[in-house]
């Protein structure tokens, strides 16, 4: 559902403030700040990714400002608005104020910003609003609602998925992995578990904006070529394969699995890659036995056959336990606790492989019990049937024929898991994993602690500084006065406050929005290319 209502797009409180303003205020200045990683679902991050601003520029600030206020009668205009505040506040809102700005026929607004892509320092504002003419400072804060919600959630998940491709490219340079498979190695399947269809799409461009292009988010793509040039016919945009699901799997519950894969292979997907769901009922049996079946089909077919598990723990999933090799132990709980005190996983006794903790889909009463290929994991399992090549760097590479991808449950310490010990046993990182939306929405506005703050105004025709700086809280202390961005000695992005007027001109920042209009557009390509330039 799609409600245009620009004037509206506030806290209510804020209908207060353009009367409680000091009277003598004719501008307001204020900038947007990621403020501490703190509660950053990244370890150790030092820097959010500027991106969206483009966005909320097109689409609130040109389209709905236009659509839904400068383009109605004015008594149309505000008719609404009056209405709505009205009730919500129990009084009679006086509209004058709204009434002066659709006689002016525009946003007397300037928004300042660094380049989209940049990997903004905490503390370091990557945009400033004010207010362009005398008599409408109560606009620049009226916005800060909507430019807070439209902001955020894009840049926590561009920086999010940033990470991602940190750590993937780290490990394809470790193990030799070819680097062309890097950008598709991280895949967007957070649509179904996001706040919407346009959280989906906003995030997901995020995701895309990285650099990453794997993504099953179409909207993602959509709100790509809408609001940031991209075009599909030109450019790789956003990726995806063909693929089955669960539902599609139990349709061929009466021929079986081996039938199933033979009628994609021959009949549905002939070439290219192919992903099959594999774990609709026994996995490790899909695996050990039907694979075995089907790879002459398999290694014959023009493109790759990616295996996809989708329960059970994706780190041993994938890359198996780490065993306590047999010992002279004399019974199986001095094995076990031998396995403990040394970090392993499991422990053989007896000539049987056991857990620490129980593992569902075995074979076996006991619960602890493991099957080899569950050793093994699923990796190794499929070099032991297809084989592959040695990278330049030694390590083993499954053939172009057979791929892995594991869609759920993968966090930032579970992929660097998943990399890292998949490397330890010798393998290369040629593996995709999904990122969905409890990485994508188990964030919130303090993930990196993004806020709108004013920092100067102009009051009875003089320059004032104003801040925040609350004693039960260092961390929401705000800049102070004019900002001006710029790079130290470095090349760090560092931020000074209180300049003149002739100081906060320059820097860094530059004028991307002034009275309605868009003045300096950017596209995802070089946004890709600026993120690449940083992360290199």
């Amino acid at each position: 559902m799609t409600i245009i209502a620009p004037t509206m797009k506030k806290d209510v409180y804020k209908e207060f403030h353009q009367r409680a303003y000091h009277p003598e205020v004719t501008r307001v200045y204020s900038n947007y700040t990621s403020r501490s990683n703190k509660l950053s679902n990244i370890e150790n991050n030092d820097k959010v990714a500027f991106v969206g601003l483009q966005y909320f520029i097109l689409n609130h600030l040109v389209e709905e400002w236009n659509v839904g206020f400068f383009a109605l009668p004015k008594e149309l205009a505000v008719k609404q608005h009056r209405r709505i505040m009205t009730a919500m506040l129990g009084y009679p809102v006086d509209v004058t104020y709204l009434e002066e700005l659709h006689d002016l026929g525009y946003l007397p607004i300037r928004i300042k910003a660094l380049e989209e892509g940049t990997l903004v320092p905490y503390q370091v504002p990557p945009m400033t609003i004010v207010n362009t003419k005398d008599g409408f400072q109560w606009l620049t804060n009226a916005l800060e609602t909507v430019l807070s919600t439209e902001n955020w959630p894009i840049q926590t998940s561009a920086t999010t998925a940033i990470e991602y491709l940190k750590v993937f490219r780290e490990f394809a340079k470790k193990t030799g992995l070819p680097e062309d498979f890097v950008p598709f190695q991280g895949h967007d399947f957070s649509f179904r578990g996001m706040f919407g269809m346009q959280a989906a799409a906003m995030s997901g461009f995020g995701h895309l904006a990285s650099g990453l292009v794997g993504t099953d988010t179409i909207p993602a793509v959509l709100f790509a070529e809408k609001y940031y040039g991209a075009d599909v016919d030109k450019e790789l945009v956003g990726a995806s394969v063909d693929a089955t699901e669960h539902s599609v799997t139990c349709s061929w519950i009466m021929e079986g699995e081996i039938e199933f894969f033979r009628y994609l292979m021959r009949e549905q997907s002939p070439t290219g890659i192919l992903s099959v769901v594999s774990d609709t009922w026994d996995f490790w049996t899909l695996v050990t036995e039907y694979l075995p079946q089907l790879k002459d089909e398999i290694m014959a077919r023009d493109g790759a056959v990616v295996i996809r598990p989708d329960s059970g723990d994706p780190v041993h999933i994938l890359t198996g336990y780490r065993m306590l090799e047999a010992g002279n132990h004399s019974s199986r709980e001095e094995a076990r606790q031998a396995a403990l005190d040394a970090g392993m996983e499991g422990y053989i006794f007896d000539g049987n492989l056991y857990a620490l903790e129980e593992v569902e889909g075995n074979d076996y009463a006991d619960p602890y019990q493991l099957m080899p290929c569950q050793v093994k994991g699923l990796i190794e399992c499929l070099w032991a049937i297809f084989g592959g090549t040695m990278t330049d760097k030694g390590y083993r590479l499954l053939d172009e024929h057979i791929g892995a991808i594991y869609g759920d449950s993968i966090t930032l310490k579970r992929q660097r898991q998943i990399l890292q010990r998949l490397m330890d046993k010798g393998f290369a990182s040629k593996v995709v994993l999904g990122i969905g939306s409890f990485t994508y929405q188990y964030v919130t506005r303090d993930s990196h602690g993004s806020a709108v703050k004013a920092t100067s105004v102009v009051k009875a025709g003089e320059r004032v500084a104003i801040h925040k700086d609350p004693k039960t809280d260092s961390k929401k202390k705000s800049a102070r006065g004019l900002l001006r961005i710029e790079r130290d000695d470095d090349g760090e992005l560092i931020c000074l406050n209180d300049v003149t007027p002739e100081q906060e001109a320059g820097g860094e920042l530059k004028v991307v929005f002034e009275d309605g209009v868009l003045v300096r557009q950017t596209t995802l390509r070089e946004i890709r290319e600026r993120v690449a330039k940083q992360i290199a």
